[in-house]
C-alpha cells in the first residue's frame, strides 16, 4: 500500500526520518498536526537527546505560525511517552493543547510508556487511534526505529555487519591490504550507516591491523557514534588512531570489552579516556552475549560492525548479527581473508537462512542489504 505524498502519515514518517542522524538513543518520531479543515498546521521531529520530542515540537511550530490547536487533531508515528525521562511527558504537552484527537502509528515497546501513554490522554477526554499492526505506517515506524525495539523488547542490540568485498568474496589481501577495494560513493555510504548507528563495534585485530579512527566523516553531524572495541587481552596501544578526536570534535565513549578481570594494561587505556569493561567468556575470549547486554545497558540501539573475518565468524556463529550490509567491488582478487569463515558445514540446509532487504547501485559498487530469517520477529509479530 502506497501513501499519497500529502497525507499527514507521509509528512510524519518523512519528519521522523529527519531524526535518523540526531536522536539517538530516543525513537526517531516525527509528528503533524492538522486543522479541522484537514490543514497541516504544526510539524515536528525528535531532536538530540535531552531535547524536544516531536509532539513539543509539532505544538511549538502551531505555535510560531499563530496557530490555535485547541480542538486539532495529532498524527504521531510513536505513542507519546508518559514518564519523566530526560524531559517531561508528551502526554502532558498534547493535554495541555487541548487537541481533540491522537492518532498513534505504533505503541512504545518501553515498559515505562507500552500503552500507557494512550491512556492517559483517554483519560484525559482526549479521542486517541492506533494503527492496525499491520498497517504500513506502522510497519514503517517500526523499521525506522527496530534498534529501539530490539533494545526495549530482547534487551540486546539490533546488530548490522558491514563488508566491503571483492566480487569472490576476499575482504583483505593475503598481506592484509584491504584499503581500497569499494570506492568512494560505497565508502560514503557506509560512513552514513555509522552515523545512525548508536555504536560502531570492532576487533583489536582490526585495531591494530589497519589503526583505523571508526568515526562517520559526513558534514553537520552533531553526534557521533560510541566506539566499542572486543579486546580480549587489551592489546590496542594508546596511540590508537581510535584515541584522536572523532570528525567535527564531537565527544564518543571509548568502550573496551576485554577477558581478563585483571590486565594491567586496562589503567594506560583508561588514562587516554577509555572505559574498560571485563566480560570474559570461555577459552580467553570476551563474551558476546554479555557484552551485547552491557551496550543495550549503556542504550545503543543499533549496532555497526566494522570488523575482521574472525570477529564476523564468532558473531555470526554465536547468533548475535541480525543484518548484513554487503558492498560488493566489481573486481575479482582470488585469495585472502574471507568475510566470515565461520564453517565448516556439513550439509547445506545448516548455512545461515537471509532475506533480501535492497539492493542498490552506488558509483561501480553494488551495496546488498539481507537479514538474518527471524531476527525481525520480535516487530514483525507485534
Amino acid at each position: 500500500m502506497l501513501l499519497p505524498s500529502d497525507t499527514p502519515w507521509n509528512r510524519c514518517l518523512e519528519f521522523a526520518e529527519l531524526s535518523l542522524l540526531l536522536s539517538n538513543p530516543n525513537p526517531r518520531v516525527g509528528c503533524v498536526i492538522t486543522a479541522a479543515d484537514g490543514r497541516e498546521i504544526g510539524s515536528g521531529h525528535t531532536q538530540q537527546a535531552g531535547g524536544p520530542h516531536a509532539e513539543v515540537m509539532a505544538l511549538r511550530d502551531a505555535q510560531s505560525r499563530s496557530e490555535t490547536v485547541a480542538g486539532a487533531t495529532a498524527y504521531v508515528t510513536l505513542e507519546p511517552c508518559s514518564h519523566h525521562g530526560r524531559t517531561p511527558p508528551c502526554c502532558d504537552a498534547l493535554i495541555a493543547a487541548q487537541v481533540a484527537r491522537v492518532v498513534v502509528a505504533t505503541t512504545d515497546p518501553n515498559p515505562r510508556v507500552a500503552s500507557q501513554g494512550l491512556e492517559r490522554l483517554r483519560a484525559a477526554g482526549i479521542q486517541v487511534d492506533l494503527l492496525p499492526t499491520d498497517h504500513p505506517v506502522a510497519i514503517r515506524s517500526r523499521e525506522l526505529n527496530i534498534g529501539f525495539f530490539s533494545r526495549m523488547m530482547r534487551g540486546t542490540p539490533w546488530v548490522r555487519m558491514k563488508i566491503a568485498a571483492s566480487l569472490d568474496g576476499i575482504t583483505a589481501l593475503p598481506n592484509g591490504q584491504s584499503q581500497w577495494i569499494t570506492g568512494e560513493a560505497a565508502r560514503e555510504d557506509g560512513h552514513r550507516w555509522r552515523a545512525r548507528a548508536c555504536a560502531v563495534l570492532t576487533g583489536a585485530g582490526t585495531v591494530l591491523e589497519d589503526n583505523p579512527r571508526l568515526d562517520a566523516r559526513l558534514p553537520d553531524l552533531v553526534r557521533q557514534p560510541h566506539l566499542a572495541v572486543i579486546d580480549s587481552r587489551l592489546d590496542t596501544p594508546p596511540t590508537a588512531r581510535l584515541f584522536e578526536p572523532p570528525h567535527g570534535g564531537l565527544q564518543r565513549g571509548l568502550w573496551f570489552f576485554h577477558a581478563e578481570a585483571d590486565n594491567p594494561r586496562a589503567e594506560n587505556l583508561q588514562q587516554h579516556g577509555a572505559d574498560t569493561i571485563s566480560m570474559p567468556g570461555a577459552n580467553g575470549k570476551v563474551d558476546l552475549g554479555a557484552a551485547m547486554r552491557e551496550l543495550a545497558r549503556r542504550e545503543v540501539n543499533e549496532l555497526h560492525v566494522e570488523a575482521g573475518a574472525k570477529l564476523n565468524a564468532s558473531l555470526l556463529r554465536e547468533g548475535w548479527v541480525d543484518e548484513l550490509l554487503v558492498y560488493l567491488a566489481p573486481r575479482l582478487l582470488g585469495q585472502g581473508a574471507g568475510m566470515a569463515p565461520f564453517g565448516p558445514l556439513e550439509r547445506l540446509a545448516d548455512g545461515t537462512p537471509l532475506r533480501w532487504l535492497d539492493t542498490q547501485a552506488l558509483g561501480t559498487d553494488l551495496r546488498l542489504r539481507a537479514r538474518i530469517h527471524g531476527r525481525d520477529a520480535f516487530i514483525t509479530n507485534r
